[in-house]
């Protein structure tokens, strides 16, 4: 596979990116590490998130190998969705993620707040 660079639009690596990047998927790959469970379950733990939002990032995480999704034959038919050893793999960096977001929360609630200052006057 080639090397891209500047996030050329057409690099493979970009469109990964955007759909690990995105709004829901840290958090689903998040909650997904306690264990298996179930899309109300999975939804329950996103405060916000919509049925078609969540809908939307799950098949992307299985597209992508990033879960997996087990049809359980119940009455009525339930899916179950696992994260798998390829999303695990990408915890280190999201929990690396998470814990400078704490850190620097309230730098960067200071910057917005003289941001958003600035645009009032």
């Amino acid at each position: 596979m080639p090397v891209c660079q500047h996030f050329d639009e057409n690099c493979p690596s970009r469109s990964l990116f955007d759909n690990i990047a995105d709004k829901w998927s840290m958090m689903v790959l998040s909650v997904l590490d306690a264990g298996p469970m179930r899309f109300n379950g999975i939804k329950r733990h996103l405060g916000g998130v919509t049925q078609k939002a969540l809908t939307q990032c799950l098949r992307r995480l299985e597209r992508n190998g990033l879960i997996s999704r087990r049809v359980i034959e119940t009455s009525p038919i339930g899916v179950e969705y696992t994260i798998t050893p390829l999303g695990c793999s990408l915890l280190g960096p999201f929990q690396a993620l998470h814990a400078w977001t704490m850190e620097h929360l309230d730098a960067v609630e200071r910057a917005r707040q003289a941001f958003d200052g600035r645009d009032a006057a």
